[in-house]
């Protein structure tokens, strides 16, 4: 039987104190008492003697339960600690479509570390954003869990990169004995998005009694594919036409003729007179677009919401297997395996003829930019003997291809990561090594995609054998053969690999006077590779997208120390430090922290901390390149949020596209973080903690602000220029593409505070009830480009460079009732995110305005939006339990959002109040 020494055991529960989450170290002690926010004196809960010099937040396998959430991540994602950056399964326009992420503070996927088991994970096989490496939440069983850690101040010190705002470490049940099966299934209450989940956990053997143990865990799952056309009857919800609610017709989910004179991609298809300038189109709007026209018989709109998903079809499993093997008192040998697979649909529309795409410069096109809509030599155009060309001269032509149908996008995740150690004890060291390889790959696959070479040729060159294409509702003419040739299906294969050899030990040395002195040292040795190659088709700009492509390897080499001093009976004083050796650059980064307990119900406490991010594959990858888009305002065409005269309101909320180009001199990341706080528990049943942080990233990796990068002359645009006096401004055209190559620059600096209050309540003989609050203010979230540029983001719409655009909100609340009676329990949960101004940051204008001119919505303010949450568990017997859920039980709608693009006229972060009340119910059978 494999037991620690008490030495051991007090060196691993010092090392707890300072939140250094490695599993030999802290976090667990041997024992199986994880230190964490819980009961630990019967009735009573004292958690000021348990807390931590840092910010812990414990999640156990019954809270996840208990909140009728159906993943890890979706769970995750309602944390008060989660922000702009975060990536939701309704994501699909994305670069990493098909995956999910958390972001603590709002710094971004690629600033929180997630480990499973204390250690890294591959990251998912495409960045965000074209520039973010990140880890997929979704390869987690949630059955399998037995709680989460969410460390709330960086840990760099001792886990390397990327550890900036914090970790999530993952942990996964290792001595469970018996078989739990669970079934569950959900609807909404449209009698759509119906999801499906199936579940196995097995266990066998004893570690202490037995020797060994064996655990696997399998589940599947299904979740139906959610249109935002199935959702017409909800308010705005997954609306692109908000005309109804008092918008212009020019927002970013038009299509058509919404620029006033400049056509857009239609269904009918748009010939430019010859003589005027002016654009026709051709006749049978009424055949195609489902939106209402703004004039009959002239121009045909139409919106996103006739095709775009709000929910993917996804289906997947999780399958982990972990062995644990005693082989004497003082040494055990263990194994992991798990292996994930996701697959992932969602929707789009219909692809437009007159794209303006990126790719990598060639002799040919050394701006790397083809402009089919009025570029030099790439102008799309009908022959002058095209059928439908009335001139009798080339003309240019604006067409969204109908008759090829919507584009699907499937993302097919598989992921696997295996794990061998060896722990135990060794001249009064405890010690764990271990090997770690683990994989992710993600196939692409992009229909109905456009051989651009033969639309060219099979609207403009008569020699061509596929001419004519007919188009709009003459589209019936076209021979089969015209779209084998010009309808492509776009794939690509990335993989990422990680490998990891590490070792660690700890031990006591002398005494103090509050106790021994710990020490732990590590060392780690860790390869990544990525290969992100771009979709078929888009190196020389052959189909309709841009170039998306990562390439490059990472070798780390490492060392740590971390040292546990309880220096009086009252205080514990604690210290790390790591060093990384890249290739190019090493780091070493400091950590200490300290806590005061001068009695038993109370203790202040604070942390310092340094931390970096090494620059990835995307970024600093010579292969590397993307085009991303944001929502910005075009400041040469909407100077100070007004549209110049011959511009439009959508100019003054337009989707940027930006070319993203790898930088191989760029330097890492650097952080400073502080943390101070209080544990008090004033009354019997009543624990609180409260945090204030400050974190500061600067030498920031970041492409120059899309609107920054909109005012320079490299940018692409399109040849309707401004006229002024009859006099016409050159490069003043509807914005296309931009250039914005990575830089290190700027800094953001962030501060805020963290609440955390429990309660319980005895109610006799009608059980106990429960009361948890979560809060987190955002005092200020700062960006600064330089010296003299800073936009400040707290409580306002933007950060729009990142993710999703989903805002800042200075408050999120989570609070969480419950009541134990016998055989039931009941919970309920409220989530809040306070109200932000629609402004890209604090003293800019109006992001949105209505069609009379007012801001929007709500006279520039997007409105707080609440949800609660109930679930119930019974036990109807020793082995059987039954469950349900209401997501959003009060059907709350979302609030209109006409800025984001992460949904349909709502924010991504209100997706619960898009899709409308939701029920889940099953059943879990154990013994």
């Amino acid at each position: 039987m494999y037991k620690k020494t008490a030495v051991a055991q007090a060196v691993s529960l010092a090392l707890a104190a300072i939140a250094l989450a490695q599993p030999a170290l802290a976090q667990e002690a041997v024992s199986g008492a994880p230190i964490q926010r819980v009961e630990i004196t019967g009735s009573s809960i004292k958690r000021a003697s348990a807390e931590t010099a840092s910010p812990v937040q414990i999640i156990t396998a019954a809270d996840l339960a208990k909140s009728g959430k159906g993943t890890v991540a979706e769970y995750l994602q309602t944390l008060t600690a989660d922000g702009a950056g975060s990536l939701p399964t309704g994501f699909g326009n994305g670069f990493a479509a098909g995956s999910t992420a958390i972001s603590l503070r709002g710094l971004g996927a690629t600033s929180t570390l997630v480990l499973l088991n204390g250690r890294r994970m591959a990251p998912f096989a495409r960045a965000d954003d074209g520039q973010k490496s990140f880890t997929d939440l979704s390869t987690v069983p949630m059955e399998a869990v037995e709680r989460i850690e969410i460390l709330k101040d960086g840990a760099s010190s001792t886990y390397g990169a990327d550890a900036i705002a914090g970790v999530v470490n993952i942990i996964l049940k290792k001595n469970y004995q018996g078989l739990t099966a669970k079934v569950e299934l959900g609807e909404s209450r449209y009698r759509d998005g119906e999801t499906q989940k199936a579940s196995v956990t097995w266990g066998k053997g004893d570690l202490d009694t037995d020797g060994y143990n064996v655990l696997v865990s399998a589940e599947l799952y299904q979740n139906n594919e959610l249109l935002n056309k199935d959702r017409a009857d909800r308010a705005w919800i997954g609306h692109g036409d908000i005309r109804p609610w008092g918008y212009p017709l020019a927002t970013q989910f038009a299509a058509g003729d919404v620029r006033g004179g400049v056509a857009g991609a239609t269904p009918t298809g748009a010939i430019r007179n010859p003589l005027t300038n002016a654009y026709e189109y051709l006749p049978g709007c009424s055949t195609f677009s489902t939106s209402v026209q703004p004039v009959p018989a002239n121009g045909c709109v139409w919106h996103a919401d006739q095709f775009r998903s709000m929910q993917p079809q996804i289906n997947g499993g999780n399958l982990y297997a972990r062995g644990t093997k005693i082989i004497s008192s003082d040494l055990q040998v263990y194994a992991e395996a798990g292996y994930s697979r996701r697959d992932t649909a969602f929707t789009l529309t219909p692809a437009s003829i007159t794209p303006t795409i990126a790719f990598p410069p060639n002799a040919t096109f050394p701006t790397g930019v083809k402009n089919f809509g009025s570029g030099a030599g790439t102008t799309i155009v009908l022959a002058a003997n095209h059928p439908q060309n009335p001139y009798g001269v080339p003309v240019r032509v604006r067409y969204s291809a109908f008759d090829v149908g919507a584009s699907t996008r499937s993302a097919d995740n598989a992921f696997s990561r295996f794990v061998v150690g060896v722990k135990g004890n060794k001249f009064g060291w405890d010690f764990d090594a271990g090997y770690v390889h683990s994989q992710s790959t993600l196939d692409l696959a992009y229909s109905n995609m456009l051989n651009m070479n033969v639309v060219a040729a099979a609207l403009g060159n008569p020699a061509s054998p596929y001419f004519p294409y007919y188009i709009g509702t003459q589209a019936g003419k076209n021979p089969a053969s015209l779209y084998a040739a010009m309808v492509t299906t776009a794939t690509s294969h990335s993989v990422t690999k990680l490998d990891i050899v590490d070792f660690k030990a700890s031990r006591e040395f002398f005494q103090l006077p509050g106790g021994a002195l710990g020490v732990a040292v590590g060392a780690e040795h860790r390869r990544e590779k990525l290969d992100n190659p771009s979709l078929s088709g888009t190196l020389d700009g052959s189909i309709n997208s841009s170039y998306v492509a990562a390439k490059g390897d990472t070798n780390v080499s490492a060392v740590f120390v971390e040292v546990a001093a309880p220096v009086l009976k009252t205080v514990e004083l604690s210290a790390a430090a790591r060093y990384d050796k890249y290739a190019n650059f090493s780091a070493t980064t400091p950590k200490v922290g300290a806590k005061w307990t001068p009695v038993r119900t109370f203790a202040l406490r604070g942390t310092y901390s340094e931390g970096f991010r090494a620059p990835g594959p995307a970024e600093a990858g010579v292969d590397s390149q993307s085009t991303g888009t944001a929502t910005a305002r075009d400041p040469i065409r909407c100077p100070n949020g007004t549209p110049a005269p011959g511009a439009s309101t959508n100019d003054c909320s337009a989707s940027i596209a930006a070319v993203k180009v790898g930088n191989p001199n760029l330097s890492p990341e650097k952080s400073k973080g502080a943390t101070l706080g209080l544990v008090w528990d004033p009354l019997n049943n009543t624990s609180l903690s409260l945090d204030a942080w400050k974190i500061k990233r600067s030498n920031e990796i970041n492409p120059l602000p899309y609107s920054e990068a909109a005012a320079l002359p490299t940018a692409v645009r399109s040849d309707n220029n401004l006229v002024v006096n009859g006099v016409v401004i050159p490069n003043s055209g509807t914005l296309l593409i931009s250039k914005a190559p990575y830089r290190n620059s700027s800094y953001t600096e962030i501060k805020g505070v963290d609440l955390d209050i429990k309660q319980r309540f005895g109610l006799g003989s009608y059980g106990r009830g429960t009361v948890g609050l979560t809060w987190t203010h955002i005092a200020s979230w700062m960006r600064a480009e330089s010296e003299t540029v800073k936009y400040q983001f707290a409580g306002t719409h933007g950060n729009c460079d990142t993710s999703n655009c989903a805002g800042t909100p200075k408050d999120k609340i989570s609070m969480v009732a419950g009541w134990d009676w016998n055989a039931l329990n009941v919970t309920a949960t409220a989530n809040y995110r306070s109200d932000m101004k629609n402004v890209l940051f604090v003293g800019d204008v109006c992001a949105s305005k209505l069609a009379n001119g007012a801001d929007a919505p709500n006279g520039c303010k997007l409105a707080s939006f609440t949800t609660i949450d109930l679930s119930a568990r019974y036990n109807l017997t020793k082995n059987i339990q039954l469950f349900g859920s209401i997501n959003n039980l009060f059907d709350k709608i979302a609030p209109l959002d006409p800025l984001t693009y992460g949904g349909l006229s709502y924010n991504p972060m209100d997706a619960s109040g898009a899709i409308g009340r939701y029920f889940k119910a099953g059943a879990r059978y154990s013994f």
